[in-house]
């Protein structure tokens, strides 16, 4: 990255300036902006999130924000209520009182005399989400949001509960939350009321998986806050991006196809991060294009920033299986609008363990017909999945898909011959099943896969679905043993080139283990063959990118805050198998180490450790845990936050066991414990 430090605006910085909510309580913002505003008043841009700005997000804030303020913007970095120096308490994600006080808060940055009285809001994750949700709730100042990596979806495509099936991402998110909401603030910027504030949230915060556990259908907890409900509330012009690596793949195009505002869409080959620090790479110049859409619709500046195309996507080129990758080989592609017409679904009949050759999504078989074809069934071990890597890519520790071939011999397959020319495609495949299972409760995991000609099976996508939300979430029903039931598959989106001599695969598994929660049972899906498809959303190879070979400059941003690291970072990601008793685990540890912030003389840690174990194929030894530490430090000031979430199941519930232990130096000031019982619902 180049670190910019002649920017056009001479900044300034407060790093903590309280905002007053109006029941009382007060967030803690960090804001940069122009020296000159004090009497040139400029627009304001508020990022939002739980994850404390004084130290766990001060180096990646201190890249982006104060290089958008020398752009001449306010740029605001504050607390989620609950969170980091803020007060209150954060009881759970995406509540009506969060998306109140950002209201408010957005109101109070349009009053102050630096601001001329527009305002934006941008973020990443949570950060994206909440400028999202909040343009839906459409207050007055807010004239334009940029979103990175975010769902408009929070039940079936946020880490909950994807096709229905429950994620163990919804657990790891839990125990991270958990740990987050559960921190102090920190007495040199909030005083003496430190402890009170801290054992104010330890007192009345509990596990967060519990009330996600609690939902498991697609009801109104979860309908609160999903955009998708209600496309036409957002009414201000919107940026959104992604990455194809991430979990968060598919809202991208989702919100270009169904907002009637301007829009445009970024989808690169990174996994979780902002696009300018976009592992894998190439990183973009991702914040020259955010400047450029505040320039636009915050300051009224004519700079053809809606020129070109709608969508602009990484084409992924074929690439040997790795759980991680410095750079993905491709190129940028251009769409002139969303749903492109450029892209044609084309329909792969499926036959005895073969992907027969493509006919039009108008010649397919009519979904209330059934045929006499061949029937092929399939009894997933709880093997499969282990080498699934993360439901959204972290990059660290490395996280990705492993070869599919070990996940394949557990599943049923589908093989095309070896492709005669190149094939791409952009967009979510989807499989179509004529099938029947064993069991009340059941599940199907498909996975495209593209197979080298020396058999090294690279995961291009993947989709879940509990069979029992088939036709709905909101009212599942149990299946009927032996009826013939049709069933759709969306897979996540992708870009993807095949080469030719390579083979297109799809894989089917009736379990997914530990990406998904198993169902009650092993099950035996029969899967009838002719009547069953796979559809790709084909990109013609000869069509015209609308895209320059270089379309966006090198990543910028500002030199970021000096730091030291004190104890080394570890990672560790480990399958493990014991073939005396069966016991298999995949044992995931994301050790940030010890951090000293230089400018604020503080040392922060964070340790997170997670463990998903199962025995043999007793589908009810399912267990999951995560463990979290974190611990600040500084002269004779040192606290530790520790907490465990561990998940596990028989047929009928679901078994939640908790703790939260905090320590002022060694002696330990709280101590919690839950045992709770959720009921299985179908699921």
């Amino acid at each position: 990255m180049h670190y910019v430090t002649n920017l056009p605006y001479v900044t300034k910085e407060e790093e903590h300036v309280t905002i007053p909510m109006s029941d009382g309580v007060r967030l803690s913002a960090h804001i940069w902006r122009p020296t000159s505003s004090d009497h040139e008043p400029v627009p304001a841009v508020l990022e939002y999130i739980p994850y404390r700005k004084r130290d766990l997000t001060a180096v990646r804030d201190s890249i982006h924000h104060p290089y958008i303020a020398g752009h001449g913007y306010a740029c605001v970095r504050v607390d989620l209520r609950g969170t980091g120096d803020s007060q209150g308490v954060l009881r759970d994600e995406y509540l009506e009182r969060e998306q109140a006080d950002a209201e408010e808060v957005l109101a109070w940055l349009a009053e102050q005399p630096w601001c001329d009285g527009g305002t934006g809001m941008m973020g990443i994750s949570w950060g994206a989400f909440a400028a999202l949700q909040v343009a839906a709730r459409r207050p007055p100042s807010l004239k334009a949001i940029v979103i990175a990596s975010f769902t408009d979806d929070r039940y079936a495509d946020d880490m909950h509960y994807m096709g229905g099936a429950l994620l163990s991402d919804s657990l790891a998110e839990a125990g991270t939350m958990f740990a987050y909401a559960t921190c102090p603030p920190d007495p040199a910027v909030v005083g003496d009321r430190w402890r009170e504030m801290w054992h104010e949230r330890l007192e009345h915060t509990e596990p967060w998986v519990l009330p996600w556990l609690r939902h498991q259908r697609r009801d109104d907890y979860w309908r609160h806050a999903s955009v998708c409900e209600d496309y036409s509330s957002v009414r201000c012009p919107v940026l959104a991006s992604s990455g194809w690596a991430d979990g968060y793949s598919n809202a991208v195009t989702r919100l270009l196809g169904h907002l009637d505002v301007p829009r445009k869409g970024l989808i690169g080959p990174w996994s979780h991060k902002f696009p300018h620090l976009g592992e894998p790479g190439p990183a973009i110049g991702y914040l020259q294009e955010v400047v450029r859409w505040w320039d636009h619709w915050l300051k009224g500046v004519d700079n053809g920033v809606m020129d070109g195309p709608m969508l602009r996507a990484w084409m992924q080129d074929s690439v040997p299986p790795s759980t991680s990758y410095e750079e993905r080989p491709g190129r940028w592609i251009g769409e002139p609008e969303w749903p492109s017409p450029h892209i044609r679904p084309v329909v792969y009949p499926l036959t005895r363990h073969t992907i027969e050759p493509p006919r039009d999504a108008a010649d397919a078989a009519d979904p209330a017909q059934t045929h006499d074809g061949d029937t092929m069934t399939v009894q997933s071990p709880l093997s499969v999945g282990q080498f699934a890597g993360k439901w959204a890519s972290y990059n660290a520790p490395p996280d990705l898909p492993y070869d599919q071939r070990e996940e394949d011999g557990g599943s049923l397959v589908f093989d095309s011959e070896p492709l005669s020319e190149p094939l791409e495609i952009l967009g979510s495949p989807s499989v179509e099943l004529d099938l029947s299972a064993d069991e009340p409760v059941a599940m199907v995991a498909a996975r495209l896969s593209d197979v080298s000609p020396d058999g090294a099976a690279t995961r291009v996508s993947y989709g879940l679905l509990n069979l029992t939300r088939r036709d709905s979430s909101e009212a599942p029903e149990p299946l009927e043993p032996g009826r013939r039931y049709r069933a759709t598959i969306p897979l996540n989106g992708v870009a993807q080139a095949f080469p030719p001599g390579h083979r297109i695969r799809l894989s089917l598994s009736t379990s997914y283990w530990p990406l998904a929660w198993p169902p009650p049972k092993p099950a035996r899906l029969s899967v009838h063959e002719r009547s069953s498809t796979l559809t790709l959303p084909v990109r013609p190879v000869a069509e015209a990118d609308e895209m320059p070979s270089a379309p966006f400059g090198e990543p910028e941003g500002a030199r970021p805050l000096a730091t030291s690291q004190m104890t080394p970072p570890e990672e560790r990601w480990e399958v493990k198998r014991d073939l005396v008793d069966y016991h298999a685990e995949l044992d995931i540890v994301k050790d940030r180490g010890t951090v000293h912030f230089e400018n604020i003389g503080l040392e922060a840690s964070r340790r997170a450790h997670e463990r998903y174990t199962t025995v043999a194929d007793d589908f009810t030894s399912a267990k999951g845990s995560s463990t979290w530490t974190m611990r600040f430090r500084r002269d004779n000031w040192d606290v530790r936050v520790v907490t465990h979430t561990q998940l596990s199941c028989d047929e009928t519930s679901f078994f939640v066991d908790a703790s939260l232990d905090a320590y002022e130096a060694d002696r330990r000031v709280f101590s919690r414990t839950w045992n709770e019982t959720v009921p299985r619902d179908l699921l």
